[in-house]
């Protein structure tokens, strides 16, 4: 099977039904994202292996699979309450992480080192999944489900660079203000 099939080479995709729509549309735009974001994940992982990062790739692959799949046809391929459930096991990871870390003391800078600053870029490319969701949920509300989901794991990233800034002894630098 070749990988290349030059139907795309007009500027247009196609979703799981079979209908087209552009390279450039904000739903492509979202799962776009979303495959950027488990992308990224991949780097954390290569510096600090860990199984629930890779269930986190997994599940960004049902999020793609729902993005790429027409709302309506939704129930038909994907069980949606997955959706609802995974944000719950997030939020008990980011729990119970939490409960390791000290008190925030400001707003912290990205850095620490290279496995930190990654993190925190898987951060920011989930945030900005959601933003994309966010405009798609102007369309149809159903897409709130992989909104709330997305907002909660941009949480659990934050967390996780804390985390690591906990396990690899690196302090977190706060923001100064100039004032």
């Amino acid at each position: 099977m070749k990988i290349y099939t030059r139907t795309g080479d007009n500027g247009t995709t196609s979703l799981s039904d079979g209908s087209r729509i552009s390279k450039d549309s904000i739903l492509l735009h979202a799962y776009g994202t979303v495959d950027e974001l488990n992308s990224f994940i991949g780097v954390v992982i290569s510096q600090n292996p860990n199984d629930f990062l890779t269930k986190v790739q997994n599940e960004l692959f049902v999020v793609g699979g729902m993005l790429a799949t027409p709302v309506n046809n939704w129930e038909k391929y994907w069980k949606v309450e997955r959706l609802e459930e995974f944000t719950k096991e997030l939020e008990h990871e980011i729990d119970h992480l939490s409960a390791e870390l000290e008190p925030m003391r400001g707003f912290i800078l990205p850095q620490g080192n290279r496995l930190i600053a990654d993190t925190h870029v898987c951060r920011t490319v989930c945030r900005r999944a959601e933003r994309y969701v966010v405009a798609l949920m102007e369309e149809d509300k159903a897409y709130q489900k992989v909104q709330v989901l997305l907002n909660r794991l941009s949480d659990f990233f934050f967390i996780l660079a804390r985390f690591f800034h906990k396990k690899e002894k690196i302090f977190e630098t706060l923001y100064k203000s100039e004032k």
